[in-house]
């Protein structure tokens, strides 16, 4: 499904007592989730630190380090984005709506 070699999220969920900084949400588009949208990680100085498809659910996750972070939705249906900026370990959300 991707060209450029991002992986494919899974459905599997992120224990919410995890030990590392996850990024984690879902991308949709009226409401609706959306499959097949490339997700990217941008660092605070907006470089490209890593890319992933959203599950059939919509579905996206990155391990990160604390910070601020942006993270980019980009489809067919549009592009989304949010900020996160954990300050420390666990699931950190953000759900993107792509118009």
């Amino acid at each position: 499904m991707s060209g450029c070699g991002a992986p494919q999220q899974g459905g599997t969920a992120v224990a919410e007592d995890t030990d590392q900084v996850v990024l984690a949400g879902t991308v949709t588009a009226g409401g609706n989730p959306v499959e097949g949208a490339f997700v990217r990680l941008l660092d605070s100085s907006g470089e490209f630190t890593a890319e992933v498809v959203s599950s059939a659910d919509g579905a996206f996750r990155f391990y990160a380090a604390p910070g601020t972070w942006t993270v980019r939705a980009l489809h067919r249906e549009g592009t989304g984005q949010a900020e996160l900026a954990p300050a420390g370990v666990g699931v950190h959300t953000a759900d993107i709506a792509v118009s």
